[in-house]
């Protein structure tokens, strides 16, 4: 699997004039990878994965999965967003199955895998619950087998635990690269929490601010197997100080030129 973007820029119309919300992104996630992209309030993330997805087309450059231009949405990227999208009046097994209609698969098939997958993220006694019935945690488990079940080539995820309390946030992370290890699927993730882009991620991208483009990107050398008493180690603390330090340049830059307006 190879997703590249190459010189991605997005405008907006307004009343006052144009807005220019990313420039000139140029990135890439490879097979088995999972990478972040950080960066201040108004540096466009959730735009950029958006257009990863499909939901919305690029005003210049390209962005293609395997060689294929993305010209909507598709199988081979899944999407888990902060909030749980979740069908309240089905249950945990009709919710997760949902995109496996829509693509044809036959009632076995769609069993078959709704099992395996709900194996994977621990949920297979709640496959009769409704989401009212779920914790915040479960909910997003949920959401994450819902995609995963169709295999999509890369998992686009949208500050996914961003609405979750630090316990479960900590404890959905550390699910997540269990996740991760198990299937091999490529992962973006967007994410304000730069300790949480560290502790995950193999590459981190940092944004700049209006428009967003890419600022600098790290590579995270730590060790594949982690668990959070690596957050503690001088080698994690390092690359959180640095890309918290580009995060809070850009933020003061872009204080200082609304100030000048």
């Amino acid at each position: 699997m190879h997703l590249e973007l190459r010189n991605v820029s997005k405008a907006f119309p307004t009343k006052k004039g144009t807005i220019l919300a990313l420039k000139e992104i140029n990135m890439h996630v490879e097979t088995g990878e999972l990478i972040c992209v950080v960066g201040a309030s108004g540096s466009g993330k959730s735009t950029l994965l958006r257009l990863v997805a499909g939901l919305d087309f690029p005003t210049t450059g390209v962005i293609e999965v395997d060689g294929s231009t993305v010209i909507g949405p598709g199988p081979d990227r899944g999407m888990v967003f902060q909030h749980y999208t979740l069908y309240p009046w089905m249950t945990v097994k009709k919710n997760v199955e949902f995109g496996l209609r829509l693509q044809g698969f036959n009632k076995a098939e769609r069993t078959e895998r709704v099992a395996e997958y709900l194996n994977v993220v621990g949920l297979s006694k709640f496959a009769a619950a409704y989401p009212k019935e779920l914790s915040g945690g479960m909910k997003q488990r949920v959401a994450i087998a819902r995609a995963l079940v169709c295999e999509p080539k890369v998992l686009l995820m949208d500050e996914p635990f961003g609405a979750l309390d630090v316990q479960t946030k900590e404890t959905m992370q550390q699910f997540l690269l269990k996740v991760w290890q198990r299937t091999g699927t490529s992962i973006m993730m967007i994410t304000h929490d730069v300790a949480e882009a560290v502790f995950l991620a193999q590459r981190v991208y940092v944004l700049t601010t209006h428009p967003g483009t890419v600022r600098q990107e790290f590579s995270i050398d730590l060790p594949a197997q982690r668990t959070y008493k690596i957050k503690t180690t001088p080698d994690f603390q390092a690359y959180q100080e640095a890309i918290s330090e580009l995060i809070r340049e850009e933020a003061a830059l872009h204080l200082e030129a609304m100030a000048m307006q």
